[in-house]
């Protein structure tokens, strides 16, 4: 006779912070309803990056959260390996479900080759999450939605658009929803059809031979005395963003505001938003925003209790496109 040994099902869920915007994960935490998960993580002399975690987490369904971007911590690349080492920590530790959380997803840009003898670097990214450990992945607005299919495993695409479409609706009713340039039309789209504004487009074009260079040549729409915001998935040196506002404005705008879901920020980029006619811009904490860079200008809103939901609906085994009303997915 076989004999059948029936254990009851016992979930536990773990929220693992990195050491970058670790505030943000502990927002998260909280809004899941759990404390974090010490990884442990510290460098060595020479460089290195080792973690160790603090408790069991054999059997248990973990979620490592880490922005890539850079801060005080390190780089981009700092952010990127020390998540890898912490997955890769977690499967030796027999880790049911490893969840990779990367509210910003670094070189998410480079999703293609655009010249000869360039690399994908958005899908090695990808790759090397994989081969880690990780069987899940979790991030808000990816610059390009086709990065999804570089992971062979699940990914759960959310959006900040119920946070900035909350704050975009306290600018009235005259208002336009402008795409910076002809590639981020269809996200413009989706915001001025939930908020039942307007839209425009700036046409731009890329000065050859200059990296974050652009000039902004024409507008498509009305835009004369409206409120118009400029809508991104990111800012990175405010070039383009910048370039498309003073078209706006130009064109005979009566306010022009901006928002994005990832503030990145570098280079020239605070400088030129301070001296641009840009009335405010909003972004949220998927990065970190230090303290010199923080002026009146820039207002930002917090993007955790929808990774948090997201987080729950993915250890409930629940629909996590049901949170946006599919909105994630067009």
């Amino acid at each position: 006779m076989v004999q059948v040994i029936d254990a009851p099902a016992h979930k536990r869920l773990h929220v693992v912070a990195g050491r970058f915007n670790r505030q943000f994960a502990a927002d998260v935490a909280h809004h899941v309803g759990v404390g974090l998960t010490e990884a442990n993580v510290a460098t060595f002399a020479n460089g290195e990056v080792h973690c160790r975690y603090d408790d069991s987490i054999r059997g248990g369904d973990v979620f490592i959260v880490q922005g890539h971007g850079a801060d005080e911590c390190g780089s981009v690349n700092d952010a990127l390996m020390e998540q890898l080492i912490m997955v890769d920590a977690a499967r030796r530790a027999s880790a049911k479900r490893i969840t990779v959380v990367c509210p910003f997803y670094g070189y998410a840009r480079q999703d293609r080759k655009s010249e000869g003898r360039e690399p994908i670097t958005a899908r090695l990214i990808a790759d090397m999450f994989e081969v880690a450990g990780a069987k899940r992945m979790v991030s808000i607005d990816l610059h390009s939605g086709q990065i999804q299919g570089f992971f062979s495993h699940p990914v759960d695409h959310l959006t900040a658009m119920p946070v900035l479409a909350g704050w975009l609706e306290t600018l009235g009713e005259d208002l336009v929803v402008v795409s910076p340039d002809s590639g981020r039309v269809k996200n413009a789209e989706r915001y001025a059809k939930r908020l039942h504004a307007g839209l425009a487009i700036v046409y731009k074009r890329r000065i050859k031979g200059e990296k974050n260079a652009v000039e902004a040549q024409a507008v498509v729409g009305e835009v004369v005395g409206r409120t118009c915001v400029l809508i991104d998935d990111m800012i990175d040196t405010a070039g383009t963003m910048c370039a498309a506002a003073n078209q706006l404005h130009e064109e005979g705008a009566a306010r022009v505001l901006a928002a994005a879901t990832h503030g990145v920020l570098s280079g020239p980029a605070i400088d030129r938003i301070k001296n641009s006619v840009i009335e405010k811009l909003v972004i949220t904490d998927t990065l970190p925003l230090p303290p010199e860079k923080q002026i009146d200008k820039i207002e930002v809103l917090s993007v955790a209790p929808i990774v948090a939901n997201a987080i729950r609906a993915v250890f409930d085994d629940n629909s996590v496109s049901e949170i946006f009303d599919g909105d994630n997915l067009s």
